[in-house]
């Protein structure tokens, strides 16, 4: 599945728009930067509520497919600035980290 489907079939919101047409291949659910930047997989679709500039510098050193803010967490607009500049896309929605990532796991079973 790639971004664009996973907008489609999750009904995400698009906050910074990069490469669509990147690959998910897994998820992964964090909200602690560090945990996350040693453990997040490549390719990976990460749930966070966190949406600050040091978020999407970790995104970029994971090297995860794209950010979805769960809980309508909000974008700093640094970080929204920095995404747009490394091409990190962001998404948004208003469902749990829980609940999106059960639709992602069925999506990509």
């Amino acid at each position: 599945m790639n971004i664009k489907e996973a907008v489609e079939k999750l009904n995400l919101k698009i906050l910074v728009e990069g490469d669509m047409d990147r690959e998910i291949t897994d998820c992964y659910i964090g909200d602690l930067l560090s945990w996350v930047m040693g453990r997040a997989g490549e390719d990976s679709i990460w749930l966070t509520v966190m949406g600050n500039i040091n978020a999407v510098a970790v995104a970029t050193l994971a090297d995860v497919s794209c950010i979805v803010l769960v809980e309508n967490s909000t974008l700093d607009e640094e970080a929204k600035v920095k995404a747009q500049t490394h091409g990190v896309t962001i998404l948004s929605t208003e469902k749990n980290a829980y609940n999106l990532a059960t639709e992602i796991y069925e999506l990509l079973k």
